[in-house]
């Protein structure tokens, strides 16, 4: 396949004139202006077609403008855009009892809007302590949980996240994410290693650095994002469950990247049997619009009246998106994330067998994650050849994302078709060819 000569002239001209005027802060990955969008498909102001497995992070949940969606948003917007949160209105009402009757929680939820996925975990924090009454949390290493300093405190996946940024709020300790394909801590017999990591925070971290009548709550993605699209093992959730109800200690599920039907279930917690006791919520929630929620049971939403808010929290064009969002997701597209998820995973695995650069392929649903490494053997991550991979799919068409030190993240669209995943699937092991060239002779 031909590479596309990117960037085009009218994108390099916007390109540049980003470079003038906005943050170089913004992590851009390749230089891909949009224009527009349909379903999976997207293109630039160039002209130039290509499939999005990367759907904004895994916010176009019901692919790029999906018409049920944008008919929502016109509609809300001809009534009234925004009112604020000292008042009321009913999409708002509608969307908290949406959330409640697709919560993992035993009994009625309630739930917190905000605007975005770090404010859900700001959120959260502030309520696991208040409810609580304890002030110290546990992270986990490789986790993203966003960039205002209470969320980067927990933040552990990339050092320059924090950096210059210090002192950021205490109360935080890290442990290791149980990582079936990188483990760091040692298995006893016929111990599991979920079951494992769980032992090391009660042994070690509950014994010799954080009292557990101190600790308010473990913070962690069931499913690894940013970290690496990494799944842990069957038996650590249940493990971390048991040793939460030990010591009546909150389980917060940061569902952020992973929730909203993206595992083929509501949560992705679900997939591993057990109930947290808070979760946030953000990224696909609203195929696009910015929205975020923290959810929780109603006895734990024990905060009064003015102790937390915001302004645009319950936008209601966002809830408006974000009730359309839900319904199509409820009857379309969580058995589709399941069955064409599984479809993925099938046809990469048979792609590994061609190519030693891959040392592991994972994920549930449509949250897959392709590590790539020098040799199988050692595991040492092919950072670099990872990179190009990403930048000559980009080249032929197909966008994604890095994650991790060397892994490849697709999380296309939840409505995404087996042809459009055999049309995308050609073009990536046609860079991984590429990059294999370059790298491993």
């Amino acid at each position: 396949m031909q590479p596309l000569k990117l960037p085009g002239p009218k994108a390099k001209a916007i390109i540049d004139r980003d470079k003038a005027h906005i943050s170089a802060s913004y992590p851009r990955g390749y230089p891909f202006v949009m224009d527009h969008g349909k379903g999976t498909e997207v293109w630039d102001v160039d002209g130039n077609r290509f499939l999005d497995f990367a759907a904004g992070i895994a916010v176009v949940a019901t692919g790029h403008s999906h018409p049920r969606v944008v008919k929502a948003i016109q509609d809300q917007a001809e009534r009234f855009i925004h009112i604020s949160s000292d008042y009321y209105h009913e999409n708002w009402v509608q969307l908290g009892e949406k959330l409640d009757e697709i919560s993992p929680f035993v009994g009625e939820s309630a739930s917190f809007m905000t605007n975005s996925g770090t404010e859900s975990v700001e959120a959260a924090i502030k309520l696991a302590r208040y409810h609580s009454q304890r002030s110290q949390f546990i992270g986990f290493l490789g986790a993203f949980h966003g960039r205002t300093l209470g969320a980067v405190s927990f933040t552990a996946s990339k050092s320059h996240y924090k950096g210059r940024f210090f002192p950021l709020m205490n109360g935080v300790v890290h442990v290791p994410f149980p990582d079936p394909y990188r483990p760091v801590i040692l298995q006893r017999k016929g111990e599991g290693y979920g079951e494992a990591v769980v032992r090391y925070i009660e042994e070690e971290i509950l014994t010799r650095i954080l009292p557990p009548d101190e600790l308010a709550g473990f913070l962690i993605e069931p499913i690894q994002g940013e970290g690496g699209y990494i799944v842990p093992p069957p038996d650590f959730f249940p493990a971390l469950r048991e040793l939460c109800d030990k010591y009546g200690i909150l389980l917060i599920a940061d569902e952020v990247q992973s929730g909203m039907g993206r595992t083929g279930k509501w949560w992705s917690i679900e997939n591993f049997g057990v109930k947290p006791d808070i979760i946030t919520s953000a990224k696909g929630i609203a195929s696009g619009m910015p929205l975020g929620a923290m959810l929780t049971r109603k006895e734990i939403m024990s905060w009064p009246k003015g102790s937390h808010g915001n302004t645009f929290g319950g936008n209601p064009i966002s809830c408006a998106a974000a009730l359309a969002t839900i319904e199509l997701i409820q009857n379309e597209y969580l058995q589709n994330a399941q069955d064409v998820g599984q479809y993925t995973l099938d046809a990469l695995a048979e792609i590994m067998v061609r190519h030693p650069s891959i040392g592991d392929v994972r994920g549930i649903g449509l949250m897959i994650g392709v590590e790539f490494v020098k040799d199988r053997e050692s595991k040492e991550p092919a950072v670099k050849l990872r990179d190009d991979i990403v930048d000559f799919a980009f080249e032929r068409g197909l966008l994604t994302l890095g994650c991790g030190n060397s892994t490849i993240r697709l999380s296309p669209p939840l409505s995404t078709s087996q042809s459009e995943v055999d049309d995308a699937l050609k073009i990536f092991e046609e860079a991984i060819t590429l990059s294999e060239k370059k790298h491993l002779n």
